[in-house]
């Protein structure tokens, strides 16, 4: 059902008392429920502007039909076919400036929450990610492939790579991934779209990130 509010949403935080006393992130999240009803906002327009506005291309308004739906695995499947890092583009892309500013509702009222609701996608994708796994799986090619550094970039050509069926392995200079980009990016070190060469390994090496 169309939902036409013209505010978001309000996403759950942790209590102000709470949240000074841990490193935890403030945002819960959205649920299903609310997830679905924040989808409902969207115009479904015929040229989506969004999509333009998007770095990476995602076709918003598709995925977000999706989960208007209560579809969120057809929903992960539209994101990750242009973005292999959402669980971070969902918290840290300035959408507000890019695919936020070029949403119709933004005109009048405040733009779909097309962040939050890439991020609870991605969230779902987490706790469902051994059946994910299953029904993408793609068979291993034999061949390896090093990745250095860790970052952004490092992080999507390792998925691009392992998705395709190659063993990859990831060189990093220290111990655990770039720290900025592990928490973020659980959906890497807890992989879904790594099947057939199996999930890339972490390596400490001398190399560092560009």
């Amino acid at each position: 059902m169309a939902n036409l509010s013209p505010t978001k949403v309000p996403v759950p935080e942790q209590d102000p008392n709470v949240r000074n006393h841990n490193f935890e992130e403030v945002n819960l999240g959205y649920t299903p429920e609310m997830a679905v009803e924040e989808a409902g906002r969207c115009l479904q327009c015929k040229k989506p502007a969004c999509v333009a506005g998007c770095p990476v291309n995602i076709q918003i308004p598709e995925f977000i039909a999706k989960v208007a739906e209560g579809d969120f695995q057809a929903a992960y499947e539209i994101i990750h076919q242009t973005n292999g890092l959402p669980a971070v583009s969902g918290r840290v892309c300035p959408q507000e400036s890019q695919c936020g500013s070029k949403c119709v509702w933004g005109i009048k009222a405040g733009p779909v929450a097309i962040g939050r609701l890439e991020q609870y996608v991605e969230e779902w994708g987490m706790v469902h990610a051994e059946e994910l796994r299953k029904a993408e799986a793609m068979p291993a090619n034999g061949k390896k492939v090093a990745v250095v550094g860790s970052g952004p970039a490092g992080l999507t050509c390792a998925g691009d790579l392992a998705a395709l069926g190659y063993q990859v392995t990831i060189y990093e200079a220290r111990h655990t991934p770039v720290a900025c980009w592990y928490t973020a990016s659980r959906s890497f070190v807890c992989p879904r779209r790594w099947y057939g060469g199996g999930a890339p390994r972490w390596r400490p090496s001398a190399w560092r990130c560009g």
